[in-house]
Order: C-alpha cells, then sequence, then structure tokens
C-alpha cells in the first residue's frame, strides 16, 4: 500500500443517491447510512443540500453533529445565499465541513441555463468559492457539465477557481456522457494545461447514463484523478452514479495494473448495501456486480468443481472481503437474544436497546410463523418496525374476501390524523379493493406508478414483500411493507408511500 497513490471516496448517497425517483430518506434514515459510511472509513461523506429544504438543511446539520470520522460536505449553488445556509449547516463539523459549490460550465448550459457569458460564469464562479472559503478553507467547486464543456475556457475555469481558494475541483460527467478514454484525456489536459493544478485534489463525477460511471472514473485515476465521487449501489439520479463497491473493490482486485489504493473498510461493503435497499426499497438486481445475490454464486457444473478445488478458479474475490458471512448460524424460534443481536450486528444495524426489542419480539413472532428466519427477513423486520417514517395513516386490522365466486372485496380499519376509520370497497383483485379503499379512507389523489410483489425468501411460509411507487404533486415516493399475508403486506406497503408524501417536505433536485 505505502507504493501505492491513494484515492479518496467521496460518498454521495445522502444527497446525489436521494435524487433516485422514490430513494428520499428521513433523518433518521440518513444518519444510519452516515454511521456506516463512517465504519466503512470514507473520506467525505456529501450528506445533502442544505437550501433545498427544512429537512435536508437539518439532515446535513445532524449529519455534521453526528459523524466525527469522514469530512461533511454539504451541496450549495455557486450564491451567497446558498453558500450561507451550507456553512450554517456545516459548521458544526469544524474544519471537517466542506462547502461544494458548482456552476454550469458547458455553451448549452451557459446559452440556454444560465444565459451567462463566459466571463459572467468565471466570475460568478471565483465569488461563490471566495465567499465559501471565507468561512472553511475546505472548499470544492464543481464545473457542471464538464465533459460537455470546451477544453480552453475548462482550463480557465480550473485555474482561476484554485487561485480563489479551491482546494478540491471537480469534473462530472452531469449527464453520463462520456467514454473512458475521452475522459482520460479530459483529465489530462487538465493535468497539463492548468499551471496551479498541483494546488487542488482533482475530482471526478460520473453518471451511468450509458453504462460507463466505473470505467469511466477508473480512466480518470489513471490520468491523474485523486478522489472518486460514487454512491452505495450506484444509485442516484436517471440511471444512476458510479458505485462505490464496484470502484473500491477495482482498485483492490487489480493492483497489478491499478497503483492506487482507498482507505474504505471493504468488510462493510455488504452491510452498507443491504441497509440502503431495506430503506429506500431499491434493491439491486441479482446479477449486480460485488453484492447482487448471484455475485458469489456458481450453478454451472465446472465453475461448481473448480471452486470446490480452489475458489480462486472463478473468485476473483472473497466473500468475506465485503463483509458477506458465509458461516452463518440459522435463527429460529428457540434462537436467543444474543444470536438475533449479532446477526443485527453482522448486517451494520446499530440498534439502541429499545429497537433492538422491538425488533426481537417481532422475530420471535415471525419464527413461530417460520421454520428459518433468513437474512432478508431480518432487513423486512427492521425496515417494518424500526425504520419508520410519521405516521399519519396507520393500519389497524383488515380482511379480504376474494375468490372466482366472489366479488373481491377489501374491509379495512385504518388510523387517520389520530382518528378511526372503516371502510370497504370492491376491487378488480383484493389488492386493488385494499387499495380503493385505502385510497377511500385518506382521501389521497396519489397515483400508483408502480406494484409488485414478490417472496422474500424461498418456501411457502415466506414472507411476502410488497413495494409501491406513488406520485403527487410531481413528488414520487416509495413505499415498502412485509408480511407473511401479501394482501396486507401490500396495504402496508401502499400506507407507507402516503406516510411519505405527507412527511416529505417540497425541495429542489440538483444534478451535479
Amino acid at each position: 500500500m505505502s507504493q501505492t497513490k491513494k484515492i479518496k471516496i467521496f460518498d454521495t448517497t445522502l444527497r446525489d443517491g436521494e435524487q433516485s425517483p422514490g430513494a428520499s430518506m428521513n433523518i433518521e434514515e440518513k444518519l444510519r447510512i452516515a454511521h456506516l459510511l463512517e465504519k466503512m472509513n470514507v473520506d467525505v461523506i456529501e450528506a445533502g443540500f442544505p437550501i433545498a429544504s427544512e429537512g435536508d438543511f437539518e439532515a446535513v446539520r445532524r449529519v455534521a453533529k453526528a459523524i466525527k470520522g469522514p469530512q461533511i460536505a454539504g451541496l450549495s449553488r455557486a450564491n451567497n445565499m446558498d453558500i450561507d445556509r451550507a456553512w450554517e449547516a456545516l459548521k458544526y463539523a469544524g474544519e471537517r465541513g466542506r462547502i461544494h459549490t458548482f456552476i454550469a460550465t458547458s455553451d448549452i448550459h451557459m446559452k440556454y441555463k444560465l444565459k451567462m457569458s463566459e466571463e459572467q460564469v468565471i466570475e460568478t464562479a471565483v465569488k461563490a468559492v471566495k465567499r465559501a472559503a471565507g468561512y472553511t478553507p475546505n472548499v470544492e467547486f464543481s464545473a457542471e457539465d464538464a465533459v460537455r464543456t470546451r477544453l480552453p475556457f475548462l482550463a480557465k475555469v480550473v485555474e482561476a477557481v484554485i487561485a480563489a481558494g479551491a482546494k478540491t475541483v471537480n469534473i462530472p460527467d452531469t449527464v453520463g456522457y462520456t467514454i473512458p478514454s475521452e475522459y482520460f484525456n479530459i483529465i489530462k489536459y487538465l493535468k497539463d494545461h492548468v499551471p496551479n493544478i498541483e494546488k487542488t485534489v482533482l475530482s471526478v463525477h460520473c453518471h451511468n447514463d450509458l453504462g460507463l460511471a466505473v470505467a469511466n472514473s477508473l480512466a480518470a485515476v489513471q490520468a491523474g484523478a485523486e478522489q472518486v465521487e460514487c454512491t452505495i449501489n450506484g444509485i442516484g439520479e436517471r440511471a444512476g452514479n458510479c458505485s462505490l463497491e464496484e470502484v473500491v473493490m477495482t482498485l483492490r482486485t487489480r493492483h497489478d495494473i491499478l497503483p492506487f489504493h482507498t482507505d474504505i473498510v471493504t468488510e462493510h461493503i455488504y452491510a452498507a448495501s443491504k441497509l440502503l435497499s431495506t430503506i429506500t426499497g431499491i434493491v439491486v438486481q441479482p446479477n449486480k456486480a460485488i453484492v447482487g445475490a448471484n455475485a458469489f454464486a456458481h450453478e454451472a457444473g465446472i465453475h461448481q468443481h473448480g471452486v470446490l478445488m480452489e475458489k480462486s478458479t472463478y473468485e476473483i474475490m472473497t466473500p468475506e472481503s465485503i463483509g458477506l458471512n458465509q458461516n452463518k448460524l440459522v435463527l429460529g424460534k428457540h434462537s436467543g437474544r444474543h444470536a438475533f443481536i449479532q446477526r443485527l450486528e453482522q448486517l451494520g444495524y446499530d440498534l439502541g436497546k429499545e429497537d433492538i426489542e422491538k425488533a426481537f419480539v417481532r422475530f420471535k413472532a415471525l419464527a413461530d410463523q417460520k421454520k428459518e428466519i433468513f437474512d432478508e427477513d431480518i432487513d423486512a423486520i427492521v425496515a417494518d418496525e424500526i425504520i419508520r417514517i410519521p405516521e399519519t395513516y396507520k393500519l389497524l386490522q383488515m380482511s379480504v374476501s376474494s375468490g372466482s365466486f366472489t366479488a373481491p372485496t377489501a374491509t379495512v380499519e385504518m388510523e387517520v390524523d389520530g382518528k378511526v376509520k372503516k371502510g370497504a370497497r370492491l376491487g378488480d383483485g383484493p389488492v386493488d379493493a385494499t387499495f380503493k379503499t385505502i385510497k377511500k379512507l385518506t382521501g389521497s389523489n396519489a397515483r400508483l406508478l408502480h406494484f409488485a410483489i414478490g417472496a422474500i425468501t424461498g418456501g411457502t411460509d415466506a414472507q411476502g414483500e410488497c413495494t409501491v411507487r406513488l406520485e403527487e404533486d410531481g413528488r414520487e415516493v416509495l413505499g415498502q411493507g412485509a408480511h407473511p399475508d401479501i394482501i396486507v403486506a401490500s396495504a402496508k406497503a401502499y400506507i407507507n408511500a402516503l406516510n411519505k408524501l405527507v412527511s416529505a417536505p417540497k425541495r429542489n433536485t440538483i444534478t451535479v
């Protein structure tokens, strides 16, 4: 490691990642993610965009107060109001607080969005950096849409903001447009043509619209970039961002041709992936690199034989290197509190005594219904019992009748704003009848965009898992619910989404 160059990992799961449709997190959820990122030893946590909403401001402030290791960044546009608001939230992190300010530099953005000349953009960028530097020397500047910016102009901007005090300069591929060889050349051009480039850390931030975010980030590192901005599971706006686990494990695995390293404690990667999926309801596909369910699965006979003889024949990294324990205790109705708490810790949950007790009671109840409790069941328990949002709507009880000779009918009893309400509706099926009844009781105008159900684990005794996506007034949220009865799980998911719509503040979305 001493002979390799360190690459800083800037995690933006809580800011850019949260801009995934339906991925909004409340403050407590953001803190859970932030604490696990702290355990992973990321260099920078971008906690949010403070001026976007009161919720975003409070989340950045709470993260800045609670996290002691990594630097804490807050995003701001290149104006005084944004910068002042960002530092108001970040000041609790002291010298670890980072103001991350930006302005677009491409011709298309300057002409149609900013309506500014080159000189005006440089002047605005310099003023913003100087304003931020008045609060802290830890200032990062991003040239939004840098990849589509003319290189001579981009070099002028970079030189100017470094002179103004930017200690980190980010060259984002905002729209996921570039390819590795082009991105390599952009970074190399800046290294060769910006005279004060050595006074800053050159950073890269790649979106995945063409599926090249990780490849582009690695190409930039080879060209001289020293910081990679990424997210857990690669979540983010549109097709997402550079995946933290993929770029980190690539650098760890390919030391033979990539003389770089990170300080990431990779054994927490799997736990971070699972926690994020549990909180957002956005589950990674089975064949997702590093953290997918099939990432270390071998079905082909020749592969199985090779792995049995010598794991390295078909495994280029070990499951243990990302925190995937292959020797798991079997949890069931006879398991005690100690074994349950140990499994919670292995999965990355750091719960207080009250939350552990809630989860344990639910675990025991489920264990009476199922022979074996899987990790996915525990994730569902934590999501359902612990990681909660304020409940304007609460499911009390329900019953459904359905069949080939019966009109599907749902009877639902709910608590709505503290008052008990009961109603029944017919539907095209039991789920449709349930949703119609809930909609009637709550008076919601939300539109159902997506509905999916599945079994959390195998077997007829598996918990049912449901996700729904609702839209109202331009806001989209994802709701999730789990229960051995799939209709109850559907009702819980729908109500979870409605509660998110009520509690989630309206906020701006910023792409960098």
